[in-house]
Order: C-alpha cells, then structure tokens, then sequence
C-alpha cells in the first residue's frame, strides 16, 4: 500500500495517485517478474466503496535473495549469468526515446553527482567526510569532463534504456526455476532511465558491497557479452562509483533520521566510491628510454595491468609509409623513415589516435623513445585536452646490455624496431633529462610486479 505523502517529486496525497502509481509498480515490473506481480486489489470500507489500494504479489522465500546467498558462500555463477541475461534482454526491448536519450548525456550524469554529492555535504555523515567528498568531487568532474564523445556515442548506439533503476541483491530471488528481479524503481522514470551499463552496474556496485567482487566482475563481463556492449571499462567503474554514491546518501538519511549504525555503512560506501573513481581514471601513460630498454614489453605489461591501447612509434612509423613492421627498414641515422619528417608525422599520429581513445574513456599506452623534452609537453598537452592523466616512465639499462640486445634482435629479425648500433650511439648522445620519469631499470631483465605497476600508475580495472 501507498502512503499518502508528498515527497516533492512524488504527491501521493489523493487516493487516486495511489492507485495509479500501484497499477505503474505492477507494469514495470511484469518485465521481469511477471509471475511475482499478481496485479493491484481494491481495498473496500465498512460501506462497501473502494477506499484504498494494494500491490498483491507472489510471497517469495527471503533465504532464497541474492544477498542471503552470498552471505553464506553459496557459488552463485549461474545466477549472474541469468540475471545479466534477463537484464540484457529488458534493455534490447526498451524504447528508444529522446526523453531516455536525455537520461544519459553527458550534463544529465554531471547533475546527478551535483545533487548527491551537494545533498550528501548537507548531512552529518558529510560533514564529517567532506575532505572525502571534495576528493570524490574532483575525480567524478574530471572523468565526465573529458568524456563528451564516448556518451555521445552510447546514446548513438542505443545504449539510453529504460532499465530497472534499483537492483540490489536483497531484491534478486534465486529460484529454481531461475531468479525474479522485483522492486525496480516506479517513482521517477528520469531515475530509471539512462545507460543500460550504468543500470546494471547497481548490481555490481551492491555485489562488490557484500565481499563478492569477482561476481560484480562477472555479471559486468556477461552483460556485455549478452548486451553485445563494449563499455570501456573506466565508465564501467565510474558508473559503480555513482551507484554507491547513491546508496551512501540513502544510509546517510538513514543515519539522520536515528539509525546510529547507518553512519559507518553509509562510510564505507563512499571508500567504495573514492577506489572505483580511482580504478576508472583514464590514463595517458608515456613509456620511453633508449632502444632495447624494454618500452615494449614493460608497455604490453601495463596494457594487461590497465586494460589500456597500447599504440607503439615503432609499428606506426611504417603503417604510415604503407610498410608491414616486420619489414627491416632501418637506415643511417637521420635518413630514410627516420628523417625528422618522418618521426614528426609518427609522434603527430601517436597523439591523434591517443585522443580519440582517451575521449572514448579508454587508457593509453605510448611506447616511444621520448628522448626529447619537447615531445614529452606535446604529449601532456595531448592529455590535458582531453582530461587524462599523464604517466610519464622511463626505462633504462646498462649500455653494454643494450647493445648486446640490439646485436641478438637483429640476428632474429622478429621485432619492428630497426635500432641499430649506430642508431643508439646517437641516442645516448640526444637524450634529454627526464625528471619527471618514474624509472624502471631492465638491465637484469627483471619486470615490475602488480604492486609496483599499481605505485606507478594506479590499480587495474579488476
């Protein structure tokens, strides 16, 4: 039943707004449990007129939610995959309408951390984490800044839904005969609408919650698959990082309103926040050193790490003069493609590709030599146009390894570097300071760890 409030955005004052908001809760949510909403009962009086009116449901069995299921270690594999489907399948047959479209731009997500966030300062939960706030604040604007082409196109692609709005674990019931998603949000259809992976990422954020961060990983990873959706992940985090934003504010009014034990829930939410922000910053990360330090193998290895592009100087030096890498082209220092004609159009071209990724949200790897500080500001120029933080890593060994490294690669002629003796004796000539490198010295070829990789340039997207 109803009650008869006035919330602001919602006046359920008079009996027939509760009425027409009950047949609305039934509607909506017969798209995924159709079995589990019976339809909407009047309530008679003592004169025998309808005077109220209820939701009547199927009653479900509470040790059979999701949340319950993780609490007590159950494998819950198959369930994820289910629910990614039905979700993906409730986001296929959405409408597609300019008012949804609306719900997932770029100013429409800015305004709803705005007012959250603005709400959430307000609070005595706030007040007490405003440096975290500030802090949270700062990462979100800064990710949605340099964004506008990748929301632009998932509205292009029809990615705005209609989705569920409020999926949470204690509201998935496993059954088994599969699980019925219930309780999606009736109230605000603006709240509701939006990107399909921002709609399902409230039930990775509430998985992630309850200590089942593999299955959040899972259930996003099989979305897409189902969804046939590539979202990047660094929009996937940042949408995981809005819905615990959510969840935080609600446990924080709950707080207020006298729940003492709200405030640490509501706490721990916002750390949830802060390392989902901090996992989905995009990165420009500049890989340099001399030839044969190990730029391409330490640049592969942070692509792992970071789910990054990695875009090598070496390979796209000859796709622009039509040449397959593994040709040898190599040539007199100074000549051939290595005139500063040809590396100039080489480092241009690095940066061009490195801004459409960036402004898509997915993180880059640049493997160059950047000997040069003037190429280094081109490349953190690139970076500030399009909001992303830049990485600068040196790599570096003994001379006498180098060159020994240089010898065996040209003996195998496997590897699109054309690096020649001559080619990195003027480098260690040309070479410019670079003192706002991190260093990884290859000489004994050891590579850096995860945890090393994490100190340089942050945690990985899983």
């Amino acid at each position: 039943m109803k009650k008869p409030l006035d919330l602001g955005f919602l006046d359920n004052r008079t009996r027939a707004a509760r009425e027409s908001m009950c047949h609305r809760e039934v509607d909506l949510n017969r798209r995924l449990a159709p079995d589990v909403y019976l339809g909407v009962a009047d309530v008679h009086g003592p004169d025998g007129q309808v005077c109220e009116h209820l939701v009547e449901m199927r009653r479900l069995p509470d040790d059979r939610r999701l949340a319950a299921l993780v609490a007590r270690g159950e494998i819950i594999d198959s369930v994820v995959d289910s629910v990614a489907r039905q979700i993906a399948g409730l986001h296929a047959e959405s409408p597609q309408d300019p008012a949804i479209d609306r719900c997932a731009t770029v100013d429409f997500l800015t305004d709803l951390w705005s007012q959250s966030l603005d709400h959430l300062e307000r609070l005595p939960v706030g007040i007490d984490a405003a440096a975290v706030l500030a802090k949270i604040r700062t990462s979100a604007t800064r990710y949605l800044e340099g964004r506008g082409p990748l929301f632009a196109a998932r509205i292009a692609d029809g990615r705005a839904v209609d989705g569920h709005g409020d999926m949470l674990a204690d509201d998935i019931f496993c059954l088994d005969d599969g699980p019925r998603i219930i309780d999606c949000l009736e109230f605000d259809d603006e709240l509701r609408y939006g990107d399909g992976a921002l709609d399902i990422a409230f039930l990775a954020m509430d998985l992630e919650r309850l200590g089942a961060r593999d299955s959040a990983h899972r259930l996003m990873r099989v979305y897409a698959e189902f969804s046939g959706d590539a979202c990047p992940a660094t929009l996937t985090h940042h949408y995981i990082a809005y819905r615990a934003l959510v969840r935080a504010k609600v446990t924080a009014l709950r707080h207020d309103q006298g729940d003492a034990a709200s405030r640490e829930v509501s706490l721990g939410l916002l750390g949830q926040v802060a390392r989902n922000l901090d996992r989905g910053r995009v990165r420009l990360v500049l890989v340099g050193g001399l030839s044969a330090t190990g730029k391409t193998t330490v640049s592969r290895l942070l692509g792992e790490h970071l789910d990054a592009v990695v875009l090598r100087s070496d390979v796209i030096r000859k796709e622009l003069a039509g040449l397959d890498p593994a040709i040898d082209a190599s040539a007199d220092v100074d000549s051939g493609l290595y005139t500063r004609e040809h590396t100039d159009a080489t480092y241009d071209e690095l940066l061009r590709r490195a801004r459409i990724a960036l402004s898509f949200g997915t993180s880059v790897v640049l493997d160059a030599t950047w000997l040069s500080e003037s190429r280094r500001a081109e490349a953190r120029r690139a970076g500030a146009e399009v909001t992303a933080d830049v990485i600068e890593i040196e790599c570096c060994a003994d001379p006498a390894v180098l060159l020994r490294r240089i010898i065996s690669r040209r003996e195998r002629g496997d590897d699109a570097s054309d690096a020649t003796p001559a080619v990195l004796d003027e480098q260690l000539h040309r070479r410019e300071e670079w003192p706002t490198a991190q260093v990884i010295d290859t000489t004994d070829g050891t590579l850096p760890d995860t945890e090393r990789l994490d100190g340089m340039v942050g945690p990985g997207p899983w």
